[in-house]
């Protein structure tokens, strides 16, 4: 059982890698510990494909975040059209 425990902690420790990773905030000593794990880990390797997998389809699909003041215009028009139909 502390074999189990110390499994999931390293894959948990290599899956943050992974995430830091990918917006390019591991270090080079991460980064090789990370490689020494997925060449052991299939769980991890699979972890870090999907990983790649959705931020590669993410940048293609531009998606577009709505801006602070257009979303608090929508949430005053949401409020002020629920006050109208309540009257």
């Amino acid at each position: 059982m502390n074999t189990e425990i110390n499994i999931s902690k390293a894959c948990e420790k290599a899956n943050h890698v992974c995430d830091k990773s990918q917006y390019k905030e591991a270090s080079i000593l991460e980064k090789i510990k990370l490689t020494i794990h997925l060449a052991f880990c299939r769980a991890c390797r699979n972890y870090s494909k999907n990983n790649k997998k959705l931020s590669v389809t993410l940048e293609k699909a531009k998606v577009d975040c709505m801006h602070k003041d257009e979303k608090e215009a929508l949430k005053d028009n949401l409020k002020q059209a629920i006050k109208e139909h309540k009257n």
